[in-house]
């Protein structure tokens, strides 16, 4: 438009660049105007052309915790030169291993070292690989779990009763270590 003084102005049309409808698709707008029998046929499932892109939806894999295990028992569990002979026939143990899942036993709260178990994911079931400690070992027996955190160098207590495969160790209730011998008579003191 041009002013009596003869600059030119500019008037802007009023823009609905912030308006939500242009972000709506053609079927929703004209849903959104009151033509639902077109909207209806816009968006029809058949019009969507079918994804032929990558697979989103991977497999669960179990990924081992070999690496984590073995820093913890060099780091913490068994650290040091007096402990190397028993660290270094527990890594080997773990090495011929196929097991993917790996779990430190403790004796009791204190974090006391006592076995390596592998972990069946299906059953849950624990088998001793080395140590001491029961050879078998199914989730109910187990009183409290544990993760170690590699950076700190320690093993926390996870407030959770359940095994999965983000637990690294683990403890049993004390009774469970008590060994039940073959009764063996106790010597009687003769009286003098």
């Amino acid at each position: 438009m041009a002013n009596d003084n003869g600059t030119l102005t500019v008037r802007k049309s009023p823009s609905r660049s912030h308006s939500p409808s242009r972000l709506l698709s053609p079927g929703r707008l004209a849903a959104q105007n009151g033509d639902w029998e077109n909207a209806s046929t816009i968006s029809s499932p058949a019009s969507i052309p079918e994804y032929t892109g990558p697979k989103l939806y991977k497999e669960p894999s179990f990924k081992s915790n070999k690496f984590i295990i073995h820093n913890a028992i060099s780091r913490c569990c068994l650290a040091g030169k007096v402990n190397e002979p028993q660290k270094n026939k527990i890594v080997e143990e773990m090495e011929k291993s196929s097991a993917n899942h790996f779990l430190v036993l403790f004796r009791d709260a204190s974090c006391q070292f006592r076995a390596v178990y592998t972990m069946n994911p299906e059953t849950e079931e624990m088998v001793r690989l080395i140590g001491f400690g029961p050879r078998v070992i199914n989730p109910t027996m187990v009183e409290s779990i544990y993760k170690y955190s590699s950076d700190r160098k320690q093993f926390t207590a996870i407030p959770s009763k359940t095994m999965s495969m983000s637990v690294d160790a683990f403890t049993i209730p004390s009774h469970l270590w008590e060994r039940k011998r073959p009764g063996t008579p106790k010597k009687l003191g003769t009286p003098k």
